[in-house]
């Protein structure tokens, strides 16, 4: 295992390339979004976006009624986590702080905390020391509501920044978020449309700030390189705001919420234990003596599952929702694997 292996855990392709039947992934399976596509297709490589990419901000602030300075772009959510991270660290350089996370949660949270100096609590409410809180809902890797999310927000200590991780919300399969409005207008929204629109490949986010942040927004954009954003990225976030490319996402919900039933179904069919989840992804345990061989298996037969051994849960994988054509496949592996 090199380095990089070990400071980043994701799913996707790896040293072997793009798996046939990719289930270690989150991104729409229906995707990618024609609409979406079409846009970044059509992306004038050629020159600089807009510095200060103006008219793409007032198009996000438009499409979720807030003021357009309230719109932080970033080059993903992984760059806008170590970059708000970083803000908070300097906020607080002479000190020794804490960032509080849930129970489990996305690797880059806990990595950016401790590249920078953060002390990492895993539960939010005991956290005595804390310079930066992380909520995800619906959350990685279960899927599932965060249980107390409004009560965490609530017991934050005033001054203390806390984003709320949005990027499974679009696609949420049942449910729904569990903060009123004022709880919602306290933490910073974090966006990242390209798993909703099955285009993880385009690195493009953005943040909603809280209503009294704009000097927290004018020191995040000091901390951004130039351009985080290229012109592919813009077009998609562009693309993302059109009610056409919206009708497509919900159309894709009904279609999730079939192909997860019958994934489900063929994982207890095949002895997995299956978790509950709200989201277009579910985790499950197989039934195996030898995980990791398991594991390199159903990678040599074009499976590639998503281990949890880095969220907590070692035996477990989290899996995407994939078409029947790729259950069919796990199906076939896992026979012969076993």
């Amino acid at each position: 295992m090199t380095d990089a292996d070990s400071l980043f855990t994701h799913g996707g392709p790896d040293a072997l390339g793009a798996p046939a039947h990719d289930f270690s992934t989150n991104a729409n399976a229906c995707g990618p979004s024609p609409g979406a596509m079409e846009l970044v297709r059509a992306a004038d490589l050629s020159r600089y976006p807009d510095p200060a990419y103006t008219a793409l901000r007032e198009q996000l602030a438009a499409m979720h009624g807030v003021d357009a300075w309230r719109i932080v772009l970033a080059a993903g959510a992984s760059e806008f986590i170590r970059r708000i991270t970083t803000w908070v660290a300097l906020e607080n350089r002479n000190g020794h702080g804490e960032a509080a996370l849930p129970a489990m949660s996305y690797g880059d949270y806990a990595a950016s905390a401790r590249a920078l100096g953060l002390q990492v609590v895993r539960a939010p409410h005991a956290a005595r020391r804390p310079w930066l809180a992380w909520c995800c809902d619906p959350s990685a890797p279960l899927g599932q509501a965060q249980q107390g999310i409004g009560e965490t927000v609530d017991a934050l200590p005033e001054g203390v920044p806390c984003v709320l991780d949005r990027a499974y919300e679009p696609l949420r399969l049942e449910g729904r978020l569990a903060l009123n409005q004022r709880q919602l207008g306290r933490v910073w929204q974090m966006w990242s449309p390209n798993k909703a629109l099955g285009m993880t490949g385009v690195r493009a986010a953005y943040a909603i700030a809280p209503a009294d942040a704009q000097d927290a927004v004018r020191t995040l954009l000091r901390l951004a390189a130039s351009w985080p954003v290229g012109a592919d990225g813009v077009a998609m976030l562009s693309a993302w705001t059109q009610p056409g490319v919206q009708q497509w996402l919900r159309d894709s919900l009904v279609t999730l919420r079939a192909w997860k039933a019958s994934q489900t179904a063929l994982c207890s069919e095949m002895g997995w234990q299956v978790w509950p989840s709200d989201a277009n992804f579910h985790v499950a345990k197989p039934g195996a003596d030898d995980f990791a061989a398991l594991l390199k298996r159903l990678r040599a037969a074009g499976i590639k599952l998503r281990d949890c051994t880095s969220f907590g849960l070692p035996g477990h994988v989290r899996m995407g929702v994939l078409p029947p054509a790729s259950q069919q496949a796990l199906k076939e592996a896992w026979t012969s694997a076993a």
